[in-house]
């Protein structure tokens, strides 16, 4: 079971959910197969970790504000010793409201024979869809057999609302003990970006890079990966998503890491670009330069009183003045902005939200407006040059060229908190560490 305050997440939401009149269903996720009968490792979905810190599969909580006295009840698999021999132990019904802090515990097959009777009273359904699946169908049929209730002249929901209003607002804002697993998250990957600076050399393949980092985070204690791990030599970092990891590093290039991992299932996201060889080449040097630059600049708009997009517009202006400066771009700032010529080279934004997701939940934008930064908020900063090596518009020597640098910012009432910080991002530093 993770270990966060999953009590408190409860209440703050049933607090919401009663100014709505609505209850909320959220599922933990079923085990999915990667081929034949051989399954991926289970993860329950972050809103459900998030409410009850259970990590089984094939449960759900259902949260009833308005209910006559239980206000939390979990359904989840009984105990079946049979079963647990195949695919491990249960919690099971009886153990579960002292284990977990719930008001009522039911077997799952029970659950929606009972949800129509429980949901009366309630005008509104927060349940987020599985895309037109057998489980929405089960839902829609058990709104459909609460509208019962309207006959007796009770309240009964007439259809379901997305989280976004309600459950991902909360989320959106780190609790201390949330923060403190993301701090615990980053450590264990700065650990591992180390690592791999420091055994990095001509040679050697991308995924022995990729195994040290999952070997310093996995034997730290991690829950997994918060992502598929990218490690791209040379030209390979000019794509974004490069996994395949099975290219040798050249003496000469850089190689690009964009490795986060998890604690207690809170993400981590951390990238950082250095050469192969423990030396930048003067072009390497000035582009990397550049994005560090970059990347200071939007750092600093991470506080109380910038909005969402402030960042990314910091780290852009100084980006397209660079690479106006180094002849990678003509005109002016205003028009290369205005164009969008620099999509070229930078074509990702610069930010994203972070916590048990590692493209956390919460909206980026608010009345058409990007929204204000608020204390506990915690987003990636992440900027980027790409030189795609055909690319015949610009000089040889900057052809091939990709560089990323990311950090995890808290955001304070006060100075930004870079929970990654201890990864070195300056280029003496770095070759320093790879010496």
């Amino acid at each position: 079971m993770a270990d966060i305050d999953a009590g408190a997440h409860r209440r703050a939401l049933l607090e919401r959910l009663a100014e709505e009149n609505a209850a909320c269903l959220v599922f933990s996720g079923s085990p999915a197969f990667r081929n034949a009968d051989s399954e991926y490792r289970f993860r329950p979905t972050s809103d459900f970790l998030y409410l009850t810190g259970f990590t089984e599969p094939d449960t759900a909580l259902l949260l009833v504000p308005n209910g006559e006295e239980a206000k939390s009840i979990l359904f989840l698999r009984e105990r079946d010793p049979k079963a647990e021999v195949w695919t491990g132990r249960r919690l099971g019904v009886e153990r579960a409201v002292e284990a977990l802090g719930v008001d009522d515990a039911r077997p799952v097959d029970a659950l929606f024979e009972d949800l129509p009777k429980l949901l009366a009273g309630h005008e509104a359904l927060v349940y987020e869809s599985d895309g037109g699946g057998a489980r929405d169908r089960d839902v829609l049929d058990a709104l459909a057999r609460a509208r019962s209730a309207r006959r007796r002249g009770e309240a009964s929901p007439s259809a379901w609302i997305e989280p976004e209003a309600t459950l991902h607002e909360l989320r959106l804002r780190k609790d201390e003990a949330e923060l403190e697993a993301m701090r615990r998250a980053a450590a264990l990957t700065t650990d591992a970006h180390r690592a791999a600076m420091r055994a990095a050399k001509p040679g050697m393949l991308e995924m022995e890079l990729e195994a040290r980092i999952e070997f310093e985070c996995r034997s730290k204690g991690s829950t997994g990966p918060a992502y598929t791990t990218i490690v791209a030599g040379g030209a390979n970092a000019c794509i974004l998503h490069y996994v395949e990891n099975d290219a040798r590093l050249e003496d000469g290039d850089l190689v690009l890491i964009d490795a986060g991992y998890e604690w207690n299932y809170h993400a981590s996201d951390v990238t950082r670009t250095f050469p192969v060889n423990g030396r930048f080449s003067p072009e390497q040097r000035t582009l990397y330069d550049l994005v560090l630059a970059a990347q200071h600049a939007a750092i600093a708009r991470c506080h109380v009183g910038s909005s969402f997009d402030d960042v990314h517009d910091a780290a852009l202006d100084v980006l397209v003045d660079g690479l106006i400066e180094h002849g990678l771009l003509g005109g002016t700032r205003e028009e290369a902005i205005e164009s969008e010529s620099y999509r070229r080279f930078y074509m990702h934004r610069t930010s994203h939200w972070i916590g048990l997701d590692v493209h956390d939940c919460g909206a980026y934008y608010r009345d058409g407006e990007s929204r204000p930064l608020e204390p506990g908020m915690v987003l990636t900063v992440e900027p980027g040059l790409y030189v795609a090596e055909d690319d015949d518009t610009v000089e040889e020597r900057w052809r091939g060229i990709g560089i990323r640098i990311e950090d995890d910012v808290h955001v304070t009432g006060g100075d930004p908190e870079v929970l990654t910080a201890a990864v070195p991002t300056d280029p003496d530093e770095i070759e320093a560490l790879m010496a």
